[in-house]
């Protein structure tokens, strides 16, 4: 008797759930679904516009290794950003920008390379 209980009461969760998927369904056929939209990192193009000189030029590369606080004054960025950048964090900039390509990390991996352990 228990067991057909709790079949009695499986049915009727079934049914209930049917009914809501059911509703949901028709719902979602009158609504307009947007997809969200990917919010991107306010200086991401400033910050690539640094990763990308720091690629192509030597001569950039070299002062960003000299110093970066004076070489990243040039370039509209915050604190935080100069900060990242000047220290090779490469987490926090792919955070921004997304996943950085061989090239585009050249600058953070010199950088990481002057460390000292």
């Amino acid at each position: 008797m228990e067991r057909a209980m709790a079949e009695n009461s499986q049915n009727d969760n079934f049914i209930s759930i049917s009914a809501v998927l059911d509703e949901l369904e028709r719902d979602l056929l009158h609504k307009e679904v947007k997809p969200k939209e990917k919010k991107t990192h306010p200086n991401k193009e400033a910050i690539l516009k640094v990763l990308s000189k720091a690629a192509d030029d030597h001569n950039f590369l070299a002062r960003l290794a000299e110093d970066p606080a004076k070489v990243l004054k040039e370039y509209e960025l915050t604190s935080e950003e100069r900060a990242a950048l000047a220290s090779g964090d490469l987490r926090r900039i792919e955070s921004w920008v997304g996943k950085l390509d061989k090239r585009l990390s050249t600058w953070i991996w010199c950088r990481l390379q002057q460390e000292k352990w």
